[in-house]
């Protein structure tokens, strides 16, 4: 695992798995959303509405899947002291906020429809929101100690934190009374009729691919200003 954590042997890795994750995310995702706008059926009680379900669930699953990557990130940091762990956690996190902020967008066109409102003060939703400003002050917290040079396990000890509210999301629906349906796709098998659930799958896939590619995107990218900033740091020392 430590292996995987030096920073050449993760750029050599990374050069040929992103454009590998990016073509194959979009070539997938894109095949997800035709059959859904086009080929898939239309739903017996919601008609042709359900087709937003191709992006909704997916970018809902990733909100939820980007701040589980900001925590495991934060604890490796926190634990073992990877060097790379603080970049993972920070790249996760602007993907993360564009798919929850994606999946409230979604969520509230196939709502009105639907429910008959845009939107509602249901457990589900509440908890999704708070995990949207919950990306919002980590993007800004990480920003912040970046730019003022502070200790990144502050950051890191936010992104723990904030990980109560994943399993809030997941069980809001159970928990409380809620206007939101329970989960379809569950370990002990599906509700969903296998033409929408296949469907499904394939663009969910197809997206965590695209979130997989843009995350390691944003990776190297921090990487390289880090990178840049020591050799400006032991030039500016040499001149002393």
């Amino acid at each position: 695992m430590h292996g995987f954590a030096n920073p050449a042997r993760f750029l050599r890795i990374a050069r040929w798995l992103t454009p590998a994750l990016l073509v194959s995310g979009l070539v997938l995702t894109t095949a997800a959303l035709v059959y859904g706008l086009f080929f898939a059926p239309a739903e017996r009680l919601q008609g042709e509405t359900v087709r937003i379900l191709y992006v909704h669930i997916p970018s809902a699953w990733l909100g939820m899947a980007g701040w589980s990557a900001i925590a495991v990130g934060s604890l490796v940091e926190l634990v073992w002291r990877h060097p790379l762990a603080a970049l993972a956690a920070r790249g996760a996190a602007v993907p993360g906020a564009v798919f929850t902020g994606l999946g409230l967008a979604t969520g509230s066109i196939w709502a009105r429809p639907t429910w008959g409102t845009w939107w509602v003060w249901d457990g589900r939703l509440t908890s999704f929101l708070v995990l949207l400003f919950l990306y919002l002050g980590y993007i800004a917290l990480a920003g912040a100690v970046s730019r003022e040079g502070g200790s990144s396990r502050i950051t890191a000890i936010f992104g723990l934190v904030g990980a109560v509210n994943i399993p809030i999301i997941h069980y809001s629906v159970l928990w409380w009374n809620s206007l939101h349906q329970p989960p379809s796709i569950t370990t002990g098998g599906s509700a969903m009729a296998a033409p929408f659930l296949w469907g499904l799958l394939v663009a969910t896939l197809g997206f965590s691919l695209l979130f997989g590619a843009v995350v390691l995107m944003r990776m190297r990218a921090l990487l390289a200003d880090t990178q840049a900033e020591a050799r400006l740091r032991r030039k500016a020392l040499g001149a002393a």
